[in-house]
């Protein structure tokens, strides 16, 4: 199959690399258009993709078509594609935030596929975070290309689109969150007499780790803590400062802020 891009950004960038690197899909079926020609040429120059010479052109030579641009133009963009791809058996992918299946399907004249796909910031790094949920017109055979496609650049899980809010703010969200902690700790670090370089290098190489623990141990988070905390050692003396102090409170107060402010945009 054949894939396009229509818009080139960090995260766009980022799965081109990755479906490119990974052989997911050979550079020469790939096919990319942003508004801004310098960063398809620089995607050209790294990955060997091939550039569309607009929106349309990007979805004619595409099975797939990837919406990645800003939810703002993203109506504008299917109104200039919508002939292209309505009442044929090509695919839209859409990662645009916030934007739903309803609004892509309202915003064209007839019948198509549409699977929307939300990725987090990770991506950058292979380590995405992604939702992907789809429309009764999208094929097996379409949808688990588009799994692979995505794989390249981290894992993705197959949700009802209901919960993409909270999916968004948990994937989406928690880098930022991730990084004060990582950040904090360092700071911590340093004011304990180790440098920033080596006190940020070891708390996110830990916290990376940690992460690889709960994912493939299989263990309850709290058992591993109990794992880590020697009886009268400093971990627990650690821990039960966090907790005095509001940590899970902290965080929880956190996620549940922005499912609120999710709700109002």
């Amino acid at each position: 199959m054949k894939i396009s891009f229509i818009g080139c950004g960090n995260m766009a960038g980022a799965i081109i690399r990755g479906i490119a690197a990974k052989g997911a899909v050979k550079p020469e079926n790939i096919y990319a258009f942003d508004t801004n020609e310098s960063k398809t040429v620089e995607l050209k120059s790294e990955t060997g993709i091939s550039i569309a010479e607009s929106a349309k052109d990007a979805a004619e030579k595409g099975d797939i078509t990837v919406l990645a641009v800003k939810p703002n133009v993203l109506s504008s963009v299917l109104k200039e594609i919508d002939g292209t791809v309505c009442g044929s058996d090509k695919t839209l992918v859409s990662i645009a935030a916030g934007k739903t299946i309803s609004f892509i399907e309202e915003n064209l004249s007839g019948k198509c596929a549409v699977i929307r796909v939300m990725p987090n910031i990770n991506a950058k790094v292979g380590a995405a975070c992604s939702a992907l949920c789809a429309n009764e017109s999208v094929s097996e055979e379409v949808k688990e290309f588009v799994i692979k496609i995505f794989s390249a650049v981290g894992e993705i899980t197959e949700l009802p689109e209901s919960s993409f809010p909270l999916f968004g703010v948990i994937a989406g969200c928690v880098p930022a969150y991730s990084y004060m902690f990582i950040d904090a700790i360092a700071r911590a670090g340093v004011k304990n007499g180790m440098s920033k370089d080596l006190a940020l290098k070891f708390a996110a190489q830990t916290v990376m780790g940690s992460a690889k623990m709960v994912l493939e141990s299989g263990e309850h988070p709290y058992k591993l803590t109990d794992m880590v905390c020697s009886p009268g050692g400093t971990t627990i003396e650690g821990v039960l400062s966090l907790q005095a102090d509001g940590f899970e409170a902290a965080v929880h107060n956190a996620v549940n802020k922005a499912v609120e402010k999710d709700k109002l945009l």
